[in-house]
């Protein structure tokens, strides 16, 4: 029941439960450690972050089941799969989102071409699933984006 490209296509999914597990912690660490002028706003935004994140774990455990995989459940297995930076450290506000932007943006790269080869493999049900919460990820990364825009004196 399982091709080569099923195979590609469920480690594309297990990356994607890693680093949605793993940006829920990040956004966690920054909404816990954020401080300064927007400090509110940045509590708030990484806690909306994190809840998003949170929120695609479950969705993309439950189609690696519905393809026949095993969805990843581990500290050990989220590292190995995950392909963003996990959060370190009490960086300053602007680092928070400097480092949240840049997993974003590499999210957004990798959910797009998963989407293209779930297409390519008439996997509609996959191809739905990127598609749908890549737009999650693009309005995440437009927001942080003006936060470092217009917070410019106002994010350290």
């Amino acid at each position: 029941m399982v091709t080569s490209t099923d195979t590609r296509l469920m480690a594309a999914l297990k990356q994607s439960q890693a680093n949605a597990i793993t940006l829920y912690l990040n956004n966690k660490r920054y909404h816990w450690f954020t401080f300064g002028p927007l400090f509110r706003d940045l509590h708030l935004f990484f806690d909306e972050m994190a809840a998003g994140a949170l929120a695609e774990i479950d969705p993309f455990g439950e189609r690696l089941r519905m393809l026949g995989g095993d969805p990843i459940s581990t500290p050990d297995e989220i590292r190995q799969c995950c392909s963003i930076r996990i959060a370190d450290g009490k960086p300053a506000p602007r680092q928070m989102l400097e480092e949240a932007l840049e997993n974003e943006r590499q999210v957004i790269r990798e959910m797009r071409d998963a989407a293209r080869q779930a297409e390519e493999d008439n996997d509609y049900g996959t191809n739905d699933l990127f598609a749908t919460l890549v737009q999650n990820h693009e309005k995440n990364a437009w927001f942080i984006e003006e936060f470092l825009r217009r917070g410019d004196a106002m994010v350290s």
